[in-house]
């Protein structure tokens, strides 16, 4: 059976207000019943094709679906390799067999969420885009906060590389921490190399069986981009081989690009007036996520007057988001993280 919608569930936008959250895991979230099934579904889907796309630092870790009904832990698992087997067989002989190692690594899971307040100030004529509208911003900072979330992690990695400082005649000066860096410490195809082959040293696996994959800022794409190695993606890749945000590649490194890509600056630990950007440099099973999609974001529609005597005017509605979300460094050996300036440093900002 339909039910019927209520048409006083969105107010016109200038009557929005964002709110975010942060809090402990909790799955007893409701949905206002007045919102029919086929409503719910569309606006899940909504929402999620608008985190998607921010979800850039997520596509290359290793997915866990969101545990429910078992607590807040979830459980990644680590192999480690087998030492050679240099002992010749000796005929008739059955040698000694070798145990897998497995390390288990946990982590906990915290909720996000964001929401909006609608009005009962109505504009008939703009109720659907009201909805939608809220839900593609919402969904965009679902997305972007639980990309951060990743992103925090991953970035502290212990592999750090920094690009050296440059003076006059091309004299080239060693930089051991993020302060010393100048506005001539911009990443080069030297150190993208430097970096590509720390990772095969580790012997560490590529990402797709060739490649490995760097995240970068769009600001040093910049200085990288107008290189002779450099080769767009539309040349060497089908549409559907490419990543998300995926860009170009300079040999074996395939560059995705997102403006959520990591900067410092003005924390005292980077050079006065200049912003420093990670480039992450990432090998297989560098990572772990949480899933998002089957559990880990949903939409939450209030409507007039659910709030009870907490709104006894019927005067407030509200459409949000919430989501379980956590991420772990799997293996330190398979992230480098190149720090470095770009042409765009000084007008900047940390994000």
């Amino acid at each position: 059976m339909t039910r019927e919608f209520d048409i006083q569930l969105f107010a016109a936008p200038e009557n929005l207000q964002l709110q975010t959250t942060a809090a402990s895991l909790n799955t007893n979230a409701t949905t206002s019943s007045s919102l029919s099934a086929e409503n719910k579904t569309f606006y899940d889907m909504e929402l999620l094709k608008n985190a998607e796309p921010e979800l850039v630092h997520d596509q290359f870790g290793q997915k866990r679906n969101i545990p429910k009904g078992k607590g807040k832990t979830i459980e990644f698992r680590r192999y480690s390799s087998l030492p050679k087997a240099t002992t010749a067989l000796v005929e008739g002989v059955t040698p000694s067999g070798q145990s897998l190692t497995v390390t288990a690594l946990t982590a906990t899971v915290s909720q996000y969420g964001g929401y909006v307040t609608i009005s009962d100030i109505l504009d008939m004529t703009a109720i659907d885009n009201n909805i939608v509208e809220a839900t593609q911003l919402l969904g965009s900072q679902a997305g972007r906060t639980l990309d951060t979330i990743t992103r925090e992690v991953i970035n502290a990695g212990t592999n750090v590389m920094w690009p050296p400082k440059t003076g006059t005649g091309g004299a080239q000066t060693a930089v051991t921490d993020r302060d010393e860096l100048d506005a001539t410490s911009k990443l080069t195809t030297d150190i993208i190399f430097k970096a590509i082959n720390q990772l095969k040293r580790n012997n560490v696996k590529p990402v797709d069986g060739q490649n490995y994959v760097c995240i970068i800022h769009p600001d040093v794409v910049l200085d990288i981009m107008l290189s002779d190695a450099w080769k767009d993606v539309t040349k060497y890749s089908r549409p559907d081989q490419i990543f998300k945000g995926e860009i170009g590649m300079i040999g074996n490194c395939r560059f995705v690009e997102t403006s959520e890509a990591k900067i410092w600056k003005g924390g005292g630990t980077e050079p006065s007036g200049l912003a420093v950007y990670s480039c992450l440099f990432i090998g297989k099973g560098a990572y772990g996520v949480t899933e998002i999609e089957g559990g880990g974001l949903e939409t939450i529609v209030k409507q007039l007057g659910s709030a009870g005597t907490a709104d006894p005017l019927n005067q407030r509605a509200t459409v949000g988001w919430k989501g379980v979300k956590t991420a772990k460094i799997l293996s330190d050996d398979a992230i480098v993280r190149v720090e470095c300036v770009s042409s765009l440093s000084s007008t900047a900002t940390a994000n």
